[in-house]
């Protein structure tokens, strides 16, 4: 199924998505370019942000552009990693029985397919700025991303597949 299907899916059930992907089998190449392509969407939900920021603040916008690229580009994709090693320990501690790479890939796919709302909220605190709007955006991206990870961690942890991984 296509990215945007699945992104599309994801809003009416995660838990199917997740274990349609896993069926698919421990692949951690789709499972890094998902994540690159996350981080890649993170870092230009923030341009508009940063474009504010250095129009009001007289400050270089190439060098605003630099640090959050270097973060989300290099940083941030082994703290993912490590976050989902994280939550895959948790989980085995509540008897999830699924694998390194399927806690790996229902963080990173949770990632992606909250990316519309992220985006949402990179251009409401580019063009509207730090508010309520802002604060309300903001919350309901953390909501649906955190619905999305947990119900994809517990679909992961309760599968059989990519269990090798």
């Amino acid at each position: 199924m296509a990215v945007t299907r699945d992104i599309v899916a994801m809003y009416r059930g995660p838990g199917a998505v997740m274990r349609r992907k896993l069926a698919s089998g421990p692949r951690e190449d789709r499972a890094l370019a998902t994540l690159m392509a996350a981080c890649a969407l993170v870092f230009v939900s923030q341009w508009p942000a940063l474009s504010r920021k250095a129009y009001l603040q007289g400050s270089e916008l190439n060098e605003l552009l630099a640090g959050a690229l270097f973060g989300w580009i290099f940083l941030a994709p082994l703290l993912l990693y490590g976050l989902a090693a994280f939550s895959h320990l948790i989980a085995k501690v509540f008897g999830g029985t699924g694998s390194w790479f399927s806690a790996r890939l229902a963080l990173f796919w949770s990632l992606l397919a909250a990316m519309p709302l992220m985006l949402l909220n990179g251009l409401v605190a580019g063009f509207v700025g730090p508010g309520p709007g802002l604060n309300l955006v903001g919350a309901i991206w953390c909501a649906v991303f955190l619905w999305f990870w947990i119900s994809c961690l517990v679909a992961s942890e309760r599968s059989s597949a990519g269990l090798s991984a």
